[in-house]
């Protein structure tokens, strides 16, 4: 439970610092800027993509396969990679900014922000996996807390003292640039660089799915949604920052469970505990954060806990099939999960497009039933659990 722990209070505070500073930048210099969390959120599904192929599936592959070169070179390619796609997505920024039919001229400068600092969280994602592999878990947490610090610092100090974005931005930007660049070097050492792309693929072939299916809801799904009118676009985005940091914290169980199932020392019903003992203190954050933050916003009370109510549904089934996923992905039935996953995201992309404000969150809730139905029953077919709460094939 402390290993778990350690990892989402990482995953907490790389989520709610960023959250916080967009709630302080809308009080300092445009009350308008606490959308951009919203505008650029499908960005985060590209990160995930990214991190689950240059260093999530080379850090299993190097457990499972012993190969020493695979972490270094998928960061390698991944740096490489990701510069690539996020500086695309900043040099078109205004087609991505009108496309999530809000106002350019508003969101510009903090739009192209945003971009840039998926791109840094990306890079540092490697290098903290990489750590979490290592079983380096209080390492990974001293750099994320620095990091985060220095970008909330350096991001309200300067806003404080100029309400030039420009400035603003490019200040910020090169600080955390600058100590990424300084952790992210210091994990590299001596090695031959070569990719098993096909072979990080299929390691992690649910979660790469998973991500470019989500990324394209989030797209298609918010701009539909967006399109209601302010009271929806505020509600949405104020679930959006009440919940995501849980989210973010949540991953911490695939996380831990696919490291021990990579080292063989899975135990399902240890697992199963610790993440709802997660859920229970996420949950109550959840709440804390809605009491404390709801009267800083004009928000329509019956539409803001619809939204709230697709999360919770969510949060309560999500533990069980999200650990099944992760053992039937690495251990059998790669093909199958990876499968369903793409069955699942086409029918939540599907309903994303509905013309609803609650597009998303409709689409949300029926994925994860269907996906808690199905991995269950793949689970229960293939696999069956012993009072200690180890996995047996039948």
């Amino acid at each position: 439970m402390k290993r778990l722990l350690r990892i989402a209070s990482n995953s907490a505070i790389f989520s709610f610092i960023p959250i916080l500073s967009w709630f302080c930048l809308g009080l300092l210099v445009d009350k308008n800027l606490v959308n951009i969390f919203t505008l650029t959120y499908p960005l985060q599904f590209i990160c995930a993509l990214l991190k689950s192929i240059f260093a999530t599936g080379p850090n299993i592959s190097k457990e499972k396969d012993k190969d020493e070169n695979s972490v270094l070179s998928g960061m390698t390619a991944g740096i490489i990679v990701g510069g690539i796609i996020f500086g695309l997505f900043a040099i078109n920024v205004k087609k991505y900014v009108e496309f999530m039919n809000m106002d350019f001229g508003i969101y510009k400068e903090f739009a192209v922000y945003s971009i840039l600092q998926f791109y840094i969280q990306l890079v540092f994602s490697f290098v903290l996996e990489k750590l979490y592999f290592e079983g380096k878990e209080k390492k990974a947490n001293k750099y994320c807390t620095q990091l985060n610090l220095l970008n909330f610092i350096i991001l309200i100090v300067t806003a404080i003292f100029t309400k030039n974005k420009t400035i603003i931005t490019i200040v910020t930007l090169l600080s955390i640039l600058i100590y990424t660049l300084i952790v992210t070097i210091k994990q590299y050492k001596k090695f031959k660089f070569e990719l098993h792309i096909i072979k990080y693929i299929k390691y992690e072939s649910v979660e790469i799915v998973n991500n470019i299916l989500f990324f394209l809801i989030f797209l298609f799904g918010l701009s539909n949604a967006l399109e209601f009118g302010e009271k929806y676009t505020v509600a949405l985005n104020f679930v959006a920052l009440i919940t995501d940091t849980q989210w973010d914290s949540f991953e911490s169980i695939s996380t831990v469970a696919k490291i021990d199932i990579s080292k063989n020392e899975f135990n399902y019903k240890e697992h199963r505990n610790n993440a709802y003992k997660l859920e229970g203190v996420l949950l109550a954050t959840t709440f804390i954060m809605l009491l404390i933050s709801y009267r800083f916003y004009k928000l329509d009370l019956g539409i803001t806990l619809i939204y709230l109510s697709f999360e919770l549904i969510n949060f309560i089934i999500y533990p069980v099939y999200r650990i099944k996923t992760c053992y039937l992905q690495l251990v059998k039935l790669a093909k199958k999960v990876t499968e369903n996953k793409i069955t699942a995201g086409i029918l939540r992309f599907l309903i994303s497009l509905l013309k609803t404000p609650y597009c998303t969150g409709i689409g949300q809730v029926t994925s994860s039933l269907y996906q808690f139905l199905t991995v269950n029953i793949m689970f229960n077919k293939n696999f069956t659990i012993d009072k200690t709460g180890k996995v047996l094939e039948k």
